[in-house]
């Protein structure tokens, strides 16, 4: 089970949570790229990077028997914030079609490189599946 954690008196985050509380089996996932299953991209365009890689999580999850409501925690490195903030609004569908309306807590970064030249975005991901 988890819980979404919002102190007394704080503005509601848009598009994340402030902290969750969960209890049961840890995944960790390590850091996912907007690549397909054969490590090949299909789009130099970040909102559909972001896409990918959301799938990418939601697999790695469900080889756990786990799904996205599970996160508890992401941390999205970006290799351009302008180019993240220009793409909110057709990101939010693109989210939500993965992710539903579950909004963890997360962190974003800008970075100044990836491993992969042509990934625009790599997301870590942490999930409690309940006992």
């Amino acid at each position: 089970m988890h819980k979404i954690l919002q102190p007394d008196g704080w503005a509601k985050p848009v598009g994340y949570s402030n902290g969750i509380m969960a209890r049961g089996r840890l995944i960790f996932t390590g850091g996912q790229i907007g690549w397909n299953a054969r490590c090949e991209f299909e789009s130099d365009d970040l909102v559909e990077q972001i896409g990918r890689t959301l799938a990418n999580i939601a697999a790695i999850l469900e080889a756990a028997g786990a799904g996205p409501e599970h996160v508890t925690s992401m941390t999205w490195y970006l290799t351009d914030l302008a180019e993240y903030r220009a793409g909110l609004k057709r990101m939010g569908p693109v989210y939500r079609r993965v992710m539903g309306r579950h909004f963890p807590p997360m962190a974003v970064v800008e970075v100044g490189r990836l491993v992969e030249e042509r990934a625009k975005v790599e997301i870590q991901a942490t999930a409690v599946l309940p006992d």
